[in-house]
């Protein structure tokens, strides 16, 4: 088979807070933290929402926010933590899974396209959230780990915020003997950080977008989606 007769692979990429979910699974992982009382009410709320803030307005050191998110599940310990984030699960995020958002993921699927999450969000509190919405493959920032084979707050790799979720697909793609001009890509995105690779994909799609990104869709002519109204 030559070259050009090789078929493009069509692949669906859904950013996941205030895409999929209709909340911000790291920023409710901080708040839920706060609430079973892991954390000093009145430092850890300010920050927290600090944190949020400033992703929301693409400032985040992602290195300094990843050190205090996973501060708590650190010095707890795999156990401990482990077992609250199926509470957390249970509580917080089974019930932010809207019909619609399976549904979307459901219609890519059966028109033959790969599904993948791919998030700025740490892959402790993601993993299970991508499973519970029964997609395997997903990108999400890696968390390094010492010796014991517990988290040590640092990032593994390319987090996978801002240009660096280029970075990571590219890494994806590569893995996989794969180019950006052998694939077709939808992706799925609220955000002003996520506009690196919106301008990458094939087919851009603010989803519940912020102003900034409604504007800049409506002035280039992508396509947008209210998926939560």
């Amino acid at each position: 088979m030559t070259a050009p007769d090789i078929p493009i692979t069509r692949l669906a990429l859904f950013d996941l807070d205030h895409t999929l979910l209709p909340i911000d699974s790291d920023h409710e992982w901080g708040e839920f933290t706060l609430e079973i009382g892991w954390c000093d009410p009145g430092h850890f709320k300010a920050r927290n929402d600090a944190f949020y803030a400033q992703y929301q307005a693409g400032t985040l050191d992602v290195h300094d926010y990843v050190r205090f998110a996973t501060e708590a599940i650190r010095l707890r310990g795999p156990e401990v933590a482990l077992a609250a984030r199926e509470q957390f699960m249970r509580r917080i995020i089974a019930p932010a899974i809207r019909p619609q958002a399976r549904a979307l993921i459901e219609q890519h699927r059966a028109a033959g396209e790969q599904v993948i999450i791919i998030t700025a969000t740490n892959e402790f509190v993601t993993r299970p959230i991508a499973d519970a919405l029964g997609v395997k493959e997903l990108i999400a920032l890696r968390l390094a780990r010492g010796a014991d084979g517990w988290i040590t707050g640092e990032i593994d790799g390319v987090p996978s915020i801002r240009e660096g979720k280029v970075r990571r697909m590219d890494d994806w793609l590569a893995a996989r003997g794969l180019a950006w001009d052998r694939v077709e890509t939808t992706f799925y995105s609220d955000s002003m950080n996520d506009l690196p690779l919106l301008e990458r994909a094939t087919h851009p799609v603010a989803t519940n977008p912020d102003a900034r990104l409604r504007g800049i869709a409506a002035e280039r002519g992508w396509r947008i989606l209210d998926l939560f109204t």
